[in-house]
């Protein structure tokens, strides 16, 4: 037994591949240095669930179907009260999914893939007294959750960081939200009650909610000078230094890269934002140096997390929805993992080790 069910082999999957040792990710045989910068979200859509769902289908459908449940499930967008505007909007994101229907097929996953890009905008407008703003079917995804978000056409550079970012993230091997997704799939249940249990791993801070406390941090650190000291009080006060390590990499995480092209190509022509990586490279020499010499024999690297802060921050999104903008790129995985496990594995069903007490046996 494994506590954690560390290097556990639990699923034989085509769909993604992490190399921990060698820092590289491949999804559905192509590398993520491949995917990121040139392939859109439509695209590694296609990638990921092709022979998964029944059918075949070229992008251009794919795309144009998407659009239209984009359009379908602004409805639901209705159904948010008082009391539901009160929670996370991750919260009142899977509150407004929990109301499709579920299913195992294609209408099904293109819905569930168009709901939290619609729900989640709209619960963002909502909390500032905002009205939604309905989706524009003929739009990419990316360009329609950046035009829901900000009621504005966005930039061609916009539509392309979001692009970088929900391909970087559309899958990443068993982690728990993807692995919670194949144990709900593995009941034949449906698509959407495998998203929504993904959604409820998704949101714990060891998983995917982590990145806004990079933002607290380098606002913190608040020069480049600061950081050397900032980081060593930080250590000394036995606090993580958020952005850096991962469960699986041994080496820097390749998605960090991926991440980091896309903020440079977003914000090349603002000194504000120039500033703000320049601080962030800063603390990420400092941080590095620093745990190299404090953790020798622990590879601590910077992960996802922390260019993911700076370019979702870069986009608009407040910190309080970077784990629902993650949703709606890992969305994607979650539904190919589902189709994948319930057309091809078993019930999962490991046992468990029962360390209690014993009954007292009779004199």
């Amino acid at each position: 037994m494994k506590n954690g069910l560390e290097d556990v082999v639990a699923a034989e999957t085509q769909l993604s591949h992490v190399d921990g040792e060698a820092g590289q990710l491949i999804i559905r045989g192509v590398s993520l240095d491949h995917l990121a910068g040139h392939a859109s979200y439509e695209d590694v859509v296609a990638l990921l669930f092709g022979g998964l769902l029944g059918q075949a289908y070229d992008r251009a459908e794919l795309a144009r179907r998407l659009g239209e449940m984009r359009a379908e499930v602004f409805a639901h967008v209705g159904a948010v009260d008082g009391p539901l505007l009160e929670l996370p909007p991750v919260d009142i994101m899977r509150a407004l999914i929990a109301r499709l229907p579920d299913g195992d097929d294609l209408d099904t996953a293109l819905r569930l893939l168009a709901a939290p890009a619609v729900f989640l905008p709209a619960a963002l407008r909502l909390k500032l007294g905002e009205a939604p703003v309905a989706p524009k079917p003929a739009l990419s995804h990316s360009a329609d959750i950046l035009a829901m978000l900000g009621d504005r056409m966005p930039s061609k550079q916009e539509v392309a960081a979001l692009d970088a970012y929900l391909v970087t993230i559309s899958d990443h091997g068993l982690n728990a939200s993807t692995f919670a997704s194949r144990v709900v799939a593995s009941t034949k249940a449906g698509l959407t009650s495998s998203v929504l249990a993904a959604i409820g791993a998704l949101k714990g801070p060891l998983h995917g909610g982590a990145p806004g406390p990079v933002l607290d941090m380098l606002e913190a650190i608040g020069t480049a000078e600061n950081a050397e000291a900032w980081l060593l009080d930080a250590l000394d006060h036995g606090e993580r230094l958020m952005g850096f390590g991962h469960r699986v990499y041994r080496v820097r995480d390749p998605r960090a890269d991926a991440l980091k092209g896309a903020l440079k190509r977003l914000t090349t022509a603002d000194p504000a934002s120039h500033h703000r990586i320049q601080l962030a490279e800063a603390v990420e020499q400092s941080a590095l140096a620093i745990l190299k010499a404090r953790k020798p024999d622990r590879p601590l690297d910077v992960n996802v997390e922390f260019y993911t802060a700076l370019l979702l921050d870069a986009l608009s999104f407040p910190r309080e929805a970077f784990t629902g903008v993650f949703a709606i790129g890992r969305t994607v995985g979650w539904i190919a993992h589902a189709r994948e496990q319930a057309l091809e594995g078993r019930l999962i069903r490991p046992r468990s080790l029962y360390v209690g007490p014993l009954p007292q046996q009779a004199a």
